[in-house]
């Protein structure tokens, strides 16, 4: 079974997911930061976006307790809403990360990084909408751009520690950064799961 023409509160539930992930990618890639004020900022409003990523996902698991049928596997649609919460969990994380370091400046990697993903997140808000309408074949073109975004990502996840042992001589910095690198690589992964849940869903029901 799939979902019908008509959204049902699943899907209605998985878009504000996918809607909160997208809004928090879009802020974070799109922080300026100046001071340790901002950083606050910066911190306290990913906060915000991720316990409401929380509430969602509680919504969905009362819903699937509370339903009689669904029209997907209930573990499936428990792990595209969880694994599309991981990415907004991943960002907060991350924004803690440069407020611990008092990291006020984005190298080009992390500049990179934050571009993939929120690429990634777009993709990942094209994708529900196409699940809640029941076109299910439309989203592997979506899943497959996810991980394509992925694989840059492996890429500058090599190319920015490389750099950052050859150049870098304070090895506090070094912990710093390459743990920074290390979050945001994470961050892709677990948009790469959303892809890997969507294209089990698309096996299963198209």
């Amino acid at each position: 079974m799939v979902f019908k023409p008509k959204k049902d509160k699943f899907s209605n539930l998985l878009m504000d997911i996918a809607t909160n992930v997208k809004a928090g990618a879009d802020y974070f890639a799109d922080q300026k930061l100046t001071n340790l004020g901002d950083l606050k900022v910066f911190t306290d409003t990913m906060k915000d976006f991720e316990h409401k990523g929380d509430s969602y996902v509680h919504e969905v698991i009362q819903e699937l307790n509370n339903a009689f049928i669904t029209q997907i596997e209930r573990e499936d649609i428990l792990h595209l809403a969880m694994s599309m919460d991981d990415v907004i969990d991943g960002l907060e994380h991350c924004a803690a990360l440069f407020e611990m370091y008092s990291i006020i400046e984005s190298d080009e990697y992390m500049f990179k990084f934050v571009d993939h993903i929120r690429n990634s997140t777009n993709e990942i808000v094209r994708a529900i909408e196409l699940l809640s309408v029941k076109k299910l074949l439309q989203i592997r073109e979506h899943a497959i751009k996810i991980k394509d975004y992925e694989s840059l990502c492996d890429n500058i996840q090599r190319q920015s520690i490389k750099n950052l042992f050859a150049t870098e001589k304070d090895p506090i910095r070094i912990i710093q950064y390459k743990e920074i690198y290390e979050n945001l690589e994470n961050i892709a992964d677990s948009c790469q799961t959303v892809a890997n849940t969507l294209e089990t869903i698309i096996m299963k029901n198209a």
